[in-house]
């Protein structure tokens, strides 16, 4: 069944400002979130990020803290993402229901269950997800009925490939319809074909994966990201991505304070 998604869709909605930005090519930046709070989210929202990831697979956040999160994160025109802790449709079901501007899934081996998390992420006729909260369409600024409408091909739906069986299923998990892009998790991956993490980045092995994933993408036309850890590499990646996550608030408040205690005792 061919239909429109976010990769194609013609569906225009100002709030929705990383689906905004990835398809204008202007490169938008993200980044993790993992401390559940009102306030965390809107301090970041505030620091010119694109799109934040709410982190329910690592980070601490369960539903109440999911749900306050993305409607303090769209309240200040930035795009939430949710990354869940899996692919079951009543959990992904939950964090759609947040209003969310897109979903992570972690993990993701074979097109089997990537076309799963599509089926689950897509109303009727092309998915099976369940219409019956009021909050997806507040999140996007619609009515109900306008958002019935444009949520299938509005929503990004990522995918993470970050284990060997991933990496050798990449072709097919990427021409699963309704696959917006498929996103790097350096670590994972590192630990799935390495042993270990993180990666130092020049390793055959993980240079092939990384190479292999990418040319996956564009044969079948979608989007790539990746998490990186700071600005610099964020701007080198911007030649082989459309969009990367910089790191996340847990790590960024340590670093920070870490370099500036080491000036201080210097």
């Amino acid at each position: 069944m061919s239909y429109p998604t976010a990769l194609t869709t013609s569906i225009e909605n100002s709030r929705l400002r990383l689906l905004n930005k990835i398809k204008a090519g202007e490169f938008p930046l993200m980044t993790f979130m993992a401390i559940p709070s009102i306030r965390q989210a809107q301090i970041v929202a505030l620091t010119g990020v694109d799109g934040i990831i709410i982190d329910c697979e690592h980070g601490h956040i369960g539903d109440d803290a999911m749900h306050n999160s993305v409607a303090a994160i769209s309240a200040l025109g930035v795009s939430p993402v949710i990354r869940i802790r899996g692919p079951a449709h009543d959990i992904l079901k939950r964090a759609l229901d947040t209003g969310a501007h897109g979903i992570m899934v972690p993990q993701i081996n074979n097109a089997e269950e990537a076309a799963q998390i599509v089926a689950s992420s897509k109303f009727p006729p092309q998915g099976v997800r369940g219409q019956g909260s009021a909050f997806p369409a507040i999140g996007h600024g619609l009515t109900t009925p306008e958002y019935m409408k444009s949520a299938n091909e509005t929503i990004i739906t990522m995918i993470q490939i970050e284990t060997r069986a991933g990496v050798e299923n990449v072709e097919a998990i990427c021409a699963v319809p309704g696959v917006d892009l498929v996103f790097i998790g350096p670590n994972d991956l590192a630990q799935s074909l390495l042993g270990y993490t993180p990666a130092r980045g020049d390793e055959p092995e993980f240079v092939a994966a990384i190479d292999k994933i990418i040319a996956a993408a564009r044969k079948a036309g979608k989007w790539a990201g990746r998490m990186v850890n700071n600005g610099t590499a964020a701007k080198e990646a911007r030649e082989r991505y459309d969009t990367v996550a910089i790191t996340g608030d847990t790590k960024a408040i340590q670093n920070w304070y870490m370099a500036e205690f080491d000036i201080a005792r210097s």
